[in-house]
């Protein structure tokens, strides 16, 4: 790879902020996660949607322009000039079970029991649940595995496909192993 400019992908719960996170810490670079480009900022968090055109102009502002990066999230459908400067790109895989459970976790520790029946986060958590069980759902309209699978097929960069049970430790070492061995092309299914 020219350089350390990677995309994490993956489904909601299948650790790419983690492994974002971790990565770049490790090659003590500067990590970004999509949904602080892509939602403006509310309280509560997740409701309304930056335009295309400024989430992208935010990002070449903070640091597409740099040499090294990672970034954590999907730019699928919108983010075409940033995939143009991505060396490659890491796409999490998780059991849709088990992928859940990590989301509930995260929920039940983002939001307490606001989340909870009569909790003033109730209605949008049940919103986020039912969006993110839909990922596994090829019937699903928007987002969803089949759309991701046809998305990473179009990439010009090489992805990097891995299963995000093992631990954060084990993705990190498989993910400069194939970053070392400077890939250039085509899909690596691990």
């Amino acid at each position: 790879m020219r350089g350390r400019r990677l995309l994490i992908t993956g489904a909601s719960g299948a650790g790419t902020t983690t492994l974002g996170r971790a990565l770049a810490t490790r090659w003590a670079i500067p990590h970004a996660d999509v949904d602080d480009y892509f939602w403006l900022p509310t309280s509560p968090p997740f409701l309304h949607k930056r335009p295309a055109v400024q989430r992208v102009a935010l990002m070449e502002a903070l640091f597409v322009p740099r040499d090294a990066w990672i970034l954590s999230g999907s730019l699928d459908g919108w983010g075409d000039a940033v995939i143009a400067r991505v060396d490659g790109v890491v796409f999490l895989m998780l059991d849709p079970g088990a992928r859940m459970d990590r989301l509930m976790s995260r929920e039940i520790l983002r939001y307490g029991d606001t989340i909870e029946q009569g909790g003033t986060n109730e209605a949008a958590h049940r919103d986020f649940l039912e969006w993110a069980r839909g990922y596994d759902d090829p019937a699903t309209s928007g987002r969803s595995r089949a759309t991701d699978d046809r998305w990473l097929a179009s990439l010009p960069c090489p992805v990097l496909r891995l299963d995000s049970r093992q631990p954060v430790a084990n993705l990190v070492a498989a993910v400069e192993q194939w970053a070392d061995r400077g890939v250039t092309a085509g899909s690596h299914v691990r």
